[in-house]
């Protein structure tokens, strides 16, 4: 079962969730979620013997700051040094991905694998797209203009987690319910207008030689699919997996199909982890 924490670093409070023990794997959620939406890759991780933690970003969730000068990439290493973790397996989607990047870059003995789902990259040039998918773009600028929060909501669920080329509405249910409740709680909180980017990590992704698992749903952006194939010949040490029928959170919309993945990989990078120490 997990159990939530609460980090005060400087003037943040950063709410986590963690659960299980052994080698630590930290989710980084995407920048239109929280960290709710890593509920049942979290259950799966400590059931076979990992430490799972995640935390919401400033901006998301339960973590509460000021507008003040900060870093997400800074923010990741005071969480993890008030965690007393070391070393960990990464898993990021979308912006969590980006900066799952950007530490492994900046930090590379403490990036033991890193996990990538329709994963962004800091510095990534502005995409082309066909016309179709500039219509569903248009849309969402244009209704951010307005600051409705519930037209904001609906136009970014149906991009994020229907797809942007699928019919709206295609993902329904609970997954539909807690990705507006998320994208939601962003939206309504205070902004934040004083990030400092991480440098450009578009031309050194292929340094990376630690292990990366690439995921990506096919009904994604176009662009953040091509980039998920570039990356997989980019990046010598990468095992790249395509799962079919889902967008832009397939850890979200199919943890069925995720989760087996994500499994065998920690079991391959790390070994049995019922007998392994923590990082």
């Amino acid at each position: 079962m997990s159990e939530p924490f609460t980090l005060e670093i400087d003037n943040a409070s950063f709410a986590g969730v963690e659960a299980g023990e052994g080698i630590p794997v930290i989710f980084l959620h995407a920048g239109v979620c929280d960290s709710r939406m890593w509920a049942t890759q979290m259950k799966a991780v400590a059931e076979a013997g990992f430490w799972a933690v995640a935390y919401d970003r400033r901006g998301h969730g339960e973590t509460n700051s000021p507008d003040e000068t900060f870093s997400h990439l800074e923010d990741l290493e005071a969480v993890l040094d008030a965690l007393d973790i070391h070393a960990a397996v990464f898993v990021g989607s979308s912006r969590g991905g980006a900066l799952a990047i950007d530490f492994a870059l900046a930090h590379p003995e403490r990036a033991a694998g890193l996990v990538l789902v329709g994963t962004s990259i800091t510095g990534s040039r502005k995409p082309l797209f066909s016309p179709d998918v500039m219509r569903v773009v248009h849309a969402m600028e244009a209704v951010a203009e307005s600051g409705d929060v519930e037209a904001i909501n609906a136009v970014e669920t149906h991009a994020w987690l229907d797809g942007p080329l699928s019919e709206s509405g295609r993902v329904t249910g609970p997954v539909r319910e807690l990705f507006q409740a998320m994208n939601r709680s962003i939206l309504e909180k205070p902004r934040l207008t004083r990030e400092e980017p991480a440098d450009a990590a578009i031309d050194l992704v292929s340094g990376i030689d630690t292990p990366v698992l690439l995921v990506a749903g096919d009904l994604d952006f176009p662009h953040i699919v091509n980039r998920h194939d570039d990356l997989s010949e980019d990046m010598d040490n990468a095992f790249a997996v395509v799962i079919e029928g889902t967008a832009h959170l397939p850890s979200l919309e199919r943890p069925d199909l995720f989760n087996p993945f994500l499994l065998e990989f920690l079991v391959a990078l790390t070994g049995a982890p019922d007998s392994a120490e923590k990082l």
